[in-house]
């Protein structure tokens, strides 16, 4: 392939390429129909257009621009450092230092990567508006898929009502007026044998 001559246009182009392989890594979450596990691109896609679909339902001062970028950078570090299931206490042992290395790699390729890593850092310390706000989306889209999808990976993983409560606490403070659903919808799948109380 040709790249131009402008060094950070090629990298952009560079860049470009690299992300494709976000199609190629598939989660343990499926589809909302359940006919195929879904991959990073989709989730990604997924979850930034719920950031529209919830705006109005974002805390106070949420930046949604800043949470665009950081629904579309969260999980780029998965094309070197792989997925790691959310319950999964072993892989999630080694997850941090994988991720940072691939971290280093992946956004020192674009110019604006220091930007994107500081966005990318933030969603994952979950402390500011904009962090809860995207983490939120990122915690209640696999939550639906397993709601749609009879405890999906929950049921498969023999994951517990305490687990899925500790996952999602961040909606709590996220999208606050959706807490109460997240609650019922946990307490539904419990009853219907889904979930282990």
């Amino acid at each position: 392939m040709i790249f131009p001559e402008d060094k950070n246009l090629a990298r952009a182009l560079e860049f470009t390429v690299e992300m494709d392989k976000m199609k190629s890594i598939f989660r343990r979450s499926s589809i909302f129909d359940g006919s195929r596990r879904e991959n990073d691109a989709e989730h990604s896609f997924h979850i930034a257009v719920m950031a529209l679909a919830f705006e109005k339902y974002a805390p106070e001062g949420v930046n949604l621009l800043r949470v665009l970028k950081m629904l579309l950078v969260h999980d780029i570090v998965e094309i070197d450092a792989g997925d790691t299931f959310a319950y999964d206490k072993e892989a999630n042992l080694t997850k941090k230092e994988r991720e940072e290395k691939a971290a280093s790699r992946l956004f020192s390729m674009i110019e604006n990567g220091q930007e994107l890593r500081a966005l990318w850092e933030e969603f994952d310390a979950m402390q500011t508006p904009d962090a809860l706000y995207a983490i939120s989306l990122d915690r209640l889209e696999p939550f639906l898929a397993n709601c749609l999808n009879k405890g999906d990976t929950w049921f498969a993983g023999g994951v517990g009502k305490e687990a899925i409560l500790k996952r999602m606490a961040p909606i709590e403070k996220g999208i606050p007026a959706l807490w109460p659903t997240i609650l019922d919808l946990i307490e539904e799948n419990v009853e219907n044998g889904y979930v282990s109380d």
